[in-house]
């Protein structure tokens, strides 16, 4: 009976971990639409920020501009963006690269 019970906690606690782990990041749309399109348009068609339809930065490249900033870039990209997790930003690069 011990075991049992052993394994059905084991069995919670190994479910419970993998639902709390993201599905990947938040939704990379969601993410771009709640912190980006404001400058950078809600298709990417550029606003004050250039227009990121049709980028030629690679998923990585994204990412790592959202994630380390680029010192050659204008604020706010010249820093991380701290709001911003490693997957979420991710997930962003993902959904950028997908405007057409």
């Amino acid at each position: 009976m011990r075991i049992t019970n052993t394994l059905v906690v084991l069995l919670v606690i190994a479910l419970s971990a993998s639902l709390a782990l993201p599905a990947f990041a938040q939704d990379g749309a969601a993410t771009y639409k709640a912190k980006c399109a404001g400058c950078h348009g809600a298709e990417g068609q550029g606003k004050v920020g250039p227009a990121l339809k049709g980028t030629t930065l690679t998923d990585a490249q994204i990412a790592d501009l959202l994630t380390k900033g680029d010192d050659a870039k204008k604020a706010p990209h010249k820093k991380a963006l701290a709001s911003l997790s490693a997957d979420d930003a991710k997930a962003v690069a993902t959904f950028v690269k997908s405007l057409k």
